[in-house]
């Protein structure tokens, strides 16, 4: 994923907050795709945009330890 950044920022084990920091909405969202067709993932609808900074950052949530279809 060019120019994408994916951080864990809290959560217990297996869990976690994650920022995606992108150049734009398209690349963020595609970051979340990818996430959620490998674990359980709460996926958000927009994006956040800091006055001033470039891109964009969107946050969701991820359970690691609950696969899909499981």
């Amino acid at each position: 994923m060019h120019g994408a950044d994916q951080r864990s920022t809290c959560g217990g084990a297996g869990t976690g907050r994650w920022w995606i920091a992108a150049c734009d909405d398209q690349t963020a969202f595609a970051v979340q795709e990818l996430l959620a067709t490998r674990s359980a993932t709460a996926t958000a609808d927009r994006t956040i945009r800091d006055p001033g900074q470039p891109g964009v950052r969107l946050r969701c949530y991820l359970d690691v330890r609950q696969t899909l279809g499981s």
